[in-house]
């Protein structure tokens, strides 16, 4: 990947793809400095003993970092769903940054095709469209097609987005360091570790093509759940070929009968929550585009499962854990909750710290502790999930923290709350105590080390240390 330092420009791109570098490496100088500015006002407030305008500060902070790429976006994502780990404002406002990254030209596109196949790269494809199909945060996908017919989906990944991520990871100390400052119920030291290696991985698309492979052992022989294929002699770390999967985007199935509703939240329940059970892996990135449905006879019948950027595996005991948990809260157990929080690595746990988790933990786990019919959120009135439950925790962690959140939950919690956005969007109604226990069901620790082990080998993905 072509790289720039300083004024020297690099000789594989146009002069206009120099300059276009040049400002990015600046404009990442002038949102650093901004950023530095924000810190540095709250930092002399606290100081002082002035009151804080929380809002007014989460604002400027949004501003300085508008210029940056994705990354921050998906960050701001994870960390709102997290109670604590950013004050409201400052969720609020970062939630609502967009990706600042312009889609490649076919120029571009050429030269960047060129840079990971060769020259000659437009003669291993049938057909390829120069046009982007899709864009993301890190990439764009364009549609091509195989000398034996197949549709292909090629993931190109953007210039210079090592720099991109590294420079929105730097910002984020400074967004972690300004809330240190002012009382937080979470330390987020952990959280920014596992942020860090999360988005590192997602620029590896070799590990990317090793984790759909995985993903794709696992759904075989399954009905409900299809992977796309790689195709490796047209990938590389910064080039993913995938076969291409026809559906439809999920929203378009809102107004759908509530049959075809509950059979697609049916086939996403189980595209996240058998991977974890029986193999120690989630999807941790369960945004809507992730997904379309393809249909048989004219209805949903499935889930395509797309983008494997962003997996987390798990330690098998961490696993155990989410299943002691759930039995701990059912059973009414407080010893076996206490037991899993610290088979997690939470630590220095008092009576009070694990009363507020367990708030938080009653949530999300809510609709499969209730052996009934309903939606995620039940009777609670839109815009109020989890907002009872988190003004809990945060006065709790406010006063008795605050709680180190281990590495292991971080993207746990994200992918939770993420996947029950989309069953509220789907308005599914379910049974989701059953579906769940039919999950766990004969659950054994050392079976799920000896599948993960196999699976894991077989797709070359490394185990967790």
């Amino acid at each position: 990947m072509p790289v720039l330092s300083g004024d020297r420009k690099d000789p594989t791109l146009s002069d206009n793809e120099n300059n276009r570098f040049s400002a990015r490496a600046a404009r990442y100088m002038k949102v650093g400095t901004n950023v530095g500015s924000v810190a540095a006002k709250v930092a002399g407030q606290r100081l002082f003993g002035l009151e804080s305008d929380n809002a007014r500060n989460a604002a400027a902070l949004a501003a300085a970092l508008g210029g940056l790429k994705g990354p921050m976006m998906k960050v701001a994502q994870l960390l709102s769903t997290i109670p604590e780990a950013l004050p409201k404002e400052y969720a609020r406002e970062l939630s609502q940054l967009q990706s600042q990254a312009p889609a490649m030209g076919p120029a571009f596109v050429k030269r960047r095709m060129i840079a990971e196949l060769g020259p000659d790269w437009q003669s291993r494809f049938a057909s390829f469209e120069p046009q982007a199909a899709a864009s993301a945060s890190l990439g764009q996908v364009h549609r091509a097609t195989a000398h034996d017919g197949r549709r292909l989906a090629c993931k190109l990944q953007y210039p210079d987005m090592q720099s991109a991520v590294e420079a929105d990871l730097s910002q984020l100390k400074v967004v972690f360091g300004i809330h240190a400052r002012m009382d937080p119920g979470v330390d987020t030291t952990e959280m920014l570790t596992e942020i860090a290696a999360r988005l590192r991985e997602e620029l590896d698309y070799d590990l990317e093509a090793r984790h759909t492979r995985l993903y794709g052992a696992i759904f075989e022989a399954d009905a409900l759940v299809r992977v796309p294929g790689v195709i490796p002699e047209l990938s590389t770390k910064r080039l993913l070929t995938l076969t291409w999967l026809d559906g439809k985007k999920l929203l378009d199935y809102k107004p759908a009968p509530l049959e075809d509703r509950n059979d697609i939240a049916r086939a996403m329940f189980r595209a996240w929550w058998y991977p974890f059970s029986h193999f120690g892996v989630i999807h941790g990135d369960p945004h809507l585009g992730n997904y379309t449905v393809f249909e048989e006879g004219g209805k949903a019948a499935g889930i395509n499962l797309l983008d494997y950027g962003c997996i987390r595996t798990f330690p098998v005991k961490f696993v155990q854990g989410v299943v002691d948990l759930y039995n701990g809260l059912l059973t009414n157990n407080r010893d076996l909750v206490v037991h899993a929080y610290q088979s997690w690595g939470f630590k220095g746990l008092t009576s009070e710290l694990i009363d507020a988790m367990s708030i938080w933990a009653k949530f999300i786990y809510g609709p499969l502790l209730d052996d009934r019919v309903r939606t995620v959120a039940d009777a609670t009135p839109p815009g109020e999930y989890g907002r009872a439950e988190a003004f809990a925790v945060h006065k709790i962690l406010r006063e008795k923290g605050p709680v180190t959140v281990p590495r292991e939950f971080v993207f746990m919690d994200r992918a939770a709350i993420g996947l029950g956005g989309v069953f509220l969007h789907l308005d599914a109604r379910l049974n989701w105590h059953n579906l769940f226990n039919e999950t766990i069901e004969g659950f054994q620790l050392d079976e799920v080390a000896k599948r993960q082990q196999i699976a894991f080998d077989r797709a070359g993905v490394p185990l967790p240390t």
